[in-house]
């Protein structure tokens, strides 16, 4: 809570995480939601991701909105948040266990040290079900562990929480 308040650890953080956090991180919340269109491919040095199209976003400002998930449907969805890593911090992500107590399943990775944005991941209704979901609720559960020795600060492409490449790009 000190690097929240003094370093900006995580930006945005709803009254409920700022005033009385469970657990050993903060829930994070449904920000955003992507359908993916057209191909991509990913090389040795050059990449390019499929073309998306913003579904849902939420607004603090409107009354409760939901977005249906549906059967079998991959989505790319970004948080509420954003997240200001230093040097000797390494975050994880994991998923509420309402997620996948309803056959949503969460697909993620570290978040590197350096790395400053919201975070983006993909959740997927592996149910046979459509599963409907506030934007704005509490869906991941962050994590931080610290890192001791020397480290390499993130200098990717994905850096400052964007989506999707525009068109073709090489990697760093």
């Amino acid at each position: 809570m000190e690097l929240v308040k003094e370093k900006k650890l995580v930006e945005g953080l709803c009254e409920r995480e700022l005033n009385n956090p469970e657990g050993a991180g903060f829930d994070l919340r449904l920000g955003e939601i992507y359908e993916m269109e057209g191909d991509g491919f990913l090389g040795v040095e050059n990449r390019n991701t499929p073309e998306i199209k913003k579904v849902a976003e939420f607004n603090p400002e409107k009354a409760e909105e939901f977005f249906e998930f549906a059967p079998g449907k991959y989505y790319l969805v970004t948080t509420v948040e954003a997240v200001n890593l230093p040097q000797d911090l390494i975050a994880f992500i994991v998923s509420r266990t309402t997620l996948f107590r309803s056959g949503i399943a969460l697909f993620n990775g570290a978040v590197s040290p350096g790395y400053q944005g919201k975070l983006t991941f993909a959740m997927c209704n592996l149910g046979g079900k459509n599963i409907k979901i506030a934007l704005g609720a509490r869906v991941v559960h962050i994590t931080f562990q610290e890192v001791s020795g020397e480290t390499n600060l993130y200098r990717g492409q994905w850096q400052g929480g964007r989506v999707t490449t525009e068109g073709e790009e090489k990697q760093i």
